[in-house]
């Protein structure tokens, strides 16, 4: 449903669905009871100025009865935010499309406590494009090619490609270069099939028994000693929790990998090489969850999604993005 107010500050507005009945008498009652214990009188001046409007941009009153709107919009307060210190790169702009680089620790979307600093309200902002919108998704954790979309008349064509999974998707991922004790030997190329669910109220995703709706084929594309990658030295320990092929006074042997996703379920990749005992080098998820703690900026998650490649739905060509972005413990010569 189309917002009846615009982007403000880079940000949409906040939509609320309002209760067919209930023991309000008014939209107010809601959100006092919603909201009231944190900012009663913050909510009263919002009504009386107008601020909260339902359909059709129709501002809302203090008398504005609960069934007069099924939905109703306003923007919320936003607290200020410590800005991440990271940057994105825009590697390719033109009427439909957008490019970019995004780097690790910074949010696609707004959620949570992280509202200006995420890239797209960053973009919104610095490119004066209200209308952005991204095609995908990629982990905060994450960093790579990320497509949004610069115009909603031609959104839908690049959305079907999405939908319909006519997008090739091409990842790299740090670990080591053998599984942790107690997991078989891998033979690669591996095809890693299993049943994945995520659900809103819980931070892991899980396997389950089923019929298979998650897929990534992985290569192993080179094997180093973790001291000879770059910014290894000195961060020993940076993956501690992995305990991959880890050996009382032996060397820790790692590897480059790439990964091809054939679906896109949360924490997919993550998983998966956690699955066979490759936790990715840095996952404070997988395949142990860690106390939560600071962002450690020193020591990205080893996950870079790499290269994206579709047929271009406007021009009808063939069209490949890469990014320009390594990861910190890959061999300092690959690109």
């Amino acid at each position: 449903m189309q917002s009846p107010l615009p982007v403000r500050d880079g940000v949409n507005a906040t939509r609320l669905r309002l209760p067919e009945d209930g023991p309000w008498a008014t939209a107010m009652d809601y959100m006092m009871h919603r909201w009231g214990h944190i900012d009663p009188q913050g909510i009263e001046d919002r009504f009386d100025a107008g601020e909260i409007v339902g359909e059709g941009g129709v501002p809302l009153d203090r008398a504005t009865k609960l069934q007069d709107h099924t939905f109703i919009w306003y923007y919320r307060s936003l607290p200020p935010e410590t800005r991440i210190p990271v940057e994105l790169s825009i590697l390719h702009q033109d009427e439909h499309l957008l490019v970019v680089d995004k780097p690790h620790f910074l949010p696609t979307t707004p959620g949570g406590t992280y509202i200006q600093e995420s890239a797209l309200v960053r973009l919104r902002n610095h490119l004066d494009l209200p209308d952005l919108i991204p095609m995908h998704r990629l982990d905060r954790m994450t960093a790579g090619i990320l497509l949004l979309s610069t115009n909603p008349e031609t959104r839908g064509k690049y959305q079907v490609l999405f939908e319909k999974r006519q997008v090739q998707k091409e990842y790299e991922c740090v670990s080591a270069a053998d599984p942790a004790p107690g997991y078989p030997a891998v033979e690669f190329p591996v095809v890693v099939r299993n049943r994945m669910t995520k659900s809103r109220s819980y931070l892991l995703a899980e396997v389950i028994a089923g019929e298979p709706n998650a897929e990534t084929r992985i290569e192993r594309l080179e094997t180093f000693d973790a001291g000879t990658s770059a910014g290894a030295a000195g961060r020993q320990g940076a993956a501690e929790h992995q305990g991959a092929a880890e050996h009382q006074g032996a060397a820790q042997k790692r590897a480059l990998y790439r990964l091809e996703p054939h679906s896109g379920k949360t924490h997919q990749l993550r998983v998966h090489m956690a699955s066979l005992g490759l936790g990715i080098v840095n996952d404070a998820f997988y395949p142990d969850l860690l106390d939560k703690a600071p962002d450690d900026y020193s020591k990205p998650l080893q996950l870079l999604a790499r290269g994206i490649r579709f047929v271009d739905p406007i021009s009808g060509k063939s069209v490949e993005y890469r990014s320009q972005l390594r990861l910190s413990e890959a061999l300092p010569t690959r690109r």
